[in-house]
């Protein structure tokens, strides 16, 4: 049986790696990709703690993420979408219409 330690430096693994993918890339689609390593990162987490507290709670939590999540996805590649017929970029130094 995997202890939970191991879960927990998993999770801290992917969401750092998520963080800094977010911080570091100009791509748009790069960006929601790491957001969503990062919701993926705390589902494990929620998950790994659950389980071993024996509690259902956190596993209903990940499920309600995991909605959150697909939602914000559909939006966000909506907004690209549209931002890329606008633009014809998806790099954030590239878009500069809420400048004022």
């Amino acid at each position: 049986m995997v202890h939970l330690s191991w879960y927990l430096t998993v999770s801290a693994i992917l969401f750092c790696i998520g963080v800094f993918g977010f911080l570091t890339r100009r791509n748009i689609i790069m960006m929601l990709l790491s957001i969503e390593l990062m919701l993926n990162s705390v589902n494990l987490n929620l998950a790994a703690m659950s389980h071993y507290m024996e509690d259902l709670r956190g596993q209903v939590l990940v499920f309600f993420i995991i909605a959150v999540a697909a939602a914000e996805a559909a939006i966000a590649l909506g907004i690209v979408v549209t931002l890329f017929r606008n633009h014809r970029t998806v790099h954030t130094e590239d878009i500069t219409t809420l400048k004022g």
